[in-house]
């Protein structure tokens, strides 16, 4: 709950509910292995208008378990057989989501030995170790072996010894003048691996779908990868070397298993805008973009298994969070299979003048704190205060029930539309202080107000 206060004010119940839910899931890992898989997520669907943190609910509920997340769109989808996504990719993005962060967390752990890899290789290729170097088997190359002395056995060694050491020395050289940052403008050659097509369209038995079938992976050495030279700095050839290196030192399918465990035992679905498919069967039958989709996402909801490229993924413990205003259906108009899948029903009020007034000072990630930093960097300061602050939720609130009513989204309207002048001008205005008093708000937004015909500061 205090981390979910730190960026989204008010609506305790459902903050709650998700606090909720969350330690459901810790707990469920410390019980006896023949009870947990009978323990299932308790899914949570809220109602409220928009704008009033619905979305943030879930997105930093996800960041605090650093859990895969997903947010999909309900009118996205429409029945199989019509025009729109098959419901199955819910999954599929959810587990390439999942792919990635276990990906960044693998590659995090090698970073620093790719990193030493990469500086070795960047070192013989700035040092040119290796190259131009005599054939070692000349009869190979059409020339007779002739016969050496001891004598010439000798040279020889001497040759390769003082060869390693001028090596050893230009390459000590190099490295001091890589370490330096003296040569990272200078080009060098880069071998790199083109980009190929990566996936193919497949009929499956929910219609045409990318299923994302690697086809290097299903080809093999048929179809080796392509590879190309390029030339780049050392500055970006590190970073392209180090890629690499870390690639190596990765293992793809341990990546793979551990992204479908993370899918399967602790994802988080946020399914918007479920308000707009509720609906039943009229008398011409069912309705296809509203109960053909409910009864398409019922089954990935209670408990399924689907297919992706990474290998099977079973949905019935992932938790799904659904949202919907619900102003002109109500939850008792989706079919009742969805309904008893969301048990856990939360209603987040609209905001209020006081709400609008917290949103902007307290929340880690408040709208005058980003203003100020971003002003900042042109060495303005700016200052916010509480009149004008309080002049601002005023003006939300009331544009918000003379207009449409898009909650807390109002207020980047209305502090864009305040700071518009200055940020243009912020650059030549030079280092200096500006405070924002209410009345230099209700001059700049006093257009906003008087306006009948709002549709311009609209988002």
């Amino acid at each position: 709950m205090e981390e979910l206060d730190r960026y989204i004010i008010g609506q305790d119940k459902a903050k709650r509910a998700v606090a909720i839910a969350l330690r459901n899931r810790i707990r469920r890992r410390e019980i006896p292995e023949e009870l947990r898989d009978e323990v299932i997520p308790k899914n949570i669907l809220m109602i409220g208008p928009t704008g009033v943190g619905k979305t943030e609910i879930a997105r930093r509920l996800a960041n605090l378990a650093n859990a895969p997340f997903i947010k999909v769109e309900a009118t996205k989808f429409t029945e199989v057989g019509y025009v729109g996504r098959d419901v199955d990719a819910i999954i599929r993005d959810l587990t390439d989501v999942a792919y990635r962060m276990v990906e960044a967390e693998a590659f995090e752990a090698v970073w620093e030995e790719a990193e030493r890899r990469a500086e070795e290789r960047l070192l013989d290729n700035l040092a040119g170790v290796g190259k131009d170097e005599p054939p070692r088997f000349p009869a190979l190359m059409g020339r007779p072996q002739e016969p050496t002395s001891l004598e010439q056995e000798e040279l020889e060694k001497q040759r390769r010894q003082q060869q390693a050491s001028q090596e050893a020395r230009v390459r000590e050289f190099t490295r001091q003048r890589l370490e330096a940052g003296e040569l990272e403008d200078h080009e060098v050659e880069v071998e790199v691996e083109e980009a190929q097509m990566q996936s193919m369209q497949v009929f499956s038995s929910a219609g045409l779908e990318e299923m994302g079938f690697n086809m290097q992976d299903m080809l093999g050495s048929i179809f080796p990868p392509r590879r190309a030279t390029r030339r780049m700095t050392v500055a970006e050839a590190r970073k392209v070397l180090t890629h690499q290196e870390a690639e190596k030192l990765v293992d793809p399918g341990a990546v793979a298993r551990e992204a479908v465990r993370r899918t399967e035992e602790g994802a988080i679905v946020f399914l918007d805008e479920l308000d707009k498919v509720a609906g039943r069967e009229s008398g011409h039958g069912p309705d296809v973009s509203r109960e053909g989709v409910q009864r398409d996402i019922l089954p990935i909801v209670e408990g399924t298994t689907v297919m992706t490229k990474y290998g099977p993924v079973e949905s019935t413990h992932i938790l799904f969070i659904a949202a919907g205003a619900f102003h002109v259906t109500k939850p008792s108009d989706l079919i009742p299979e969805l309904q008893g899948r969301f048990p856990l029903r939360v209603e987040l009020h609209s905001l209020s003048e006081d709400d609008f007034r917290r949103i902007l000072v307290e929340p880690a990630n408040s709208l005058t704190k980003q203003y100020t930093e971003l002003l900042g960097t042109e060495e303005v300061e700016l200052e916010f205060t509480d009149e004008a602050l309080g002049e601002i939720a005023s003006l939300a609130q009331q544009v918000n029930s003379s207009a449409e009513n898009i909650g807390a989204r109002r207020l980047y309207t209305l502090m864009e539309r305040l700071l518009e002048e200055l940020s243009f001008e912020a650059s030549d205005v030079g280092a200096q202080k500006i405070t924002i008093d209410a009345g230099y708000v209700r001059q700049q937004l006093k257009d906003v107000v008087e306006d009948q015909d709002l549709s311009r500061y609209m988002l």
